[in-house]
């Protein structure tokens, strides 16, 4: 991936800012869409490792064509980030995603941690996902979301290595505190990592909203289905209001799905999984009704086309320049 050529929407990105003072453009919500099935989430990753899939009866093809048909209804366009194994079992569904005008974008090969691995792990399991993705919708890939929002302080280092690897973006931070994810540190909204060998990678982190000193989390995945409605439009007008920001949302194709198969886990896991399932597709087309949803290639170049974005740079001790 790395020596596939130039950006493609590097020059649009570049014409934008040429016109942004006469005509800056409109901000718009980004929306995605984690492409996995229901048994390969890290709520049951404790019971559950990859050489148990084929166990397990696949829905993510019916789960995902539930999906388009209801984005295709609501006229809404997203970037469905879609795991490698995903990819290379089922190359058709990536190609309906892309025929359907969404953008493809990359969620891992094997659905793992990333600070599990060491960096040459991550790199070999990031380029056979991107292969698979690519191979299967004919569309460059430049999006990455790690599993579990895995890009943490201890994993920083691949923030240098997805910048390497010919990313434009990553969507992976969450500035939040979490038992398994988080970095309540990094900023709150899209931001630019500056790697110290010059290059740069553009991170669009999940929604939070800013109450008494903390973030909490808005609007995507469990926090859609667990939380009220009522605090979800609370906080996406909170964002608007007092710090002029779009959202972003994110969901899985397994959270429409209300037959899966109930697997084994602790409480906590199950709750986090199986709570409101019912209540998801009513709440995402509730959201898309009130608001305009762009995949996060479009909402990112929105943003760019303002004018640049704050700057963050990744600490020394860990970049990772081996190939």
């Amino acid at each position: 991936m790395a020596d596939s050529g130039s950006n493609p929407i590097e020059g649009q990105i570049d014409s934008s800012r040429q016109h942004r003072a006469a005509a800056p453009s409109p901000l718009a919500d980004g929306l995605s869409v984690d492409v996995e099935d229901y048994y390969h989430v890290e709520a049951f990753a404790d019971r559950i490792t990859p050489d148990m899939w084929p166990q397990f009866p696949s829905r993510v093809v019916e789960n995902t064509h539930r999906v388009l048909d209801l984005l295709g209804r609501l006229e809404v366009r997203a970037t469905f980030f879609v795991l490698g194994a995903v990819a290379e079992k089922e190359p058709r569904l990536v190609r309906e995603i892309v025929a359907a005008g969404h953008e493809p974008g990359c969620h891992s090969y094997l659905h793992q941690r990333i600070w599990k691995w060491t960096p040459a792990e991550f790199r070999e399991d990031t380029r056979r996902a991107v292969r698979a993705i690519e191979d299967a919708g004919g569309q460059r890939v430049i999006g990455y979301r790690a599993p579990t929002f895995s890009v943490v302080r201890k994993s920083l280092w691949a923030i240098q290595i997805l910048a390497e690897e010919g990313f434009l973006y990553d969507s992976s931070v969450f500035p939040i505190r979490h038992d398994l994810y988080g970095m309540p540190e990094a900023p709150r909204f899209t931001f630019q990592w500056e790697c110290s060998d010059g290059r740069t990678l553009y991170e669009i982190p999940p929604l939070t909203v800013r109450v008494l000193g903390r973030n909490l989390p808005v609007a995507g995945g469990g926090y859609l289905r667990l939380l009220p409605m009522w605090y979800t439009r609370w906080a996406l007008r909170r964002i608007e209001g007092r710090e002029h920001k779009s959202a972003v949302v994110y969901f899985h194709p397994w959270e429409l799905d209300t037959e899966q198969p109930r697997l084994a886990g602790s409480w906590k896991s199950r709750l986090r999984h199986y709570t409101n399932l019912r209540k998801m597709e009513a709440r995402i087309t509730a959201l898309a009704r009130e608001r305009q949803f762009v995949p996060l290639r479009e909402y990112l170049q929105r943003h760019l086309a303002r004018g640049p974005l704050p700057k963050r740079p990744v600490a020394a001790e860990t970049t990772v320049v081996t190939h």
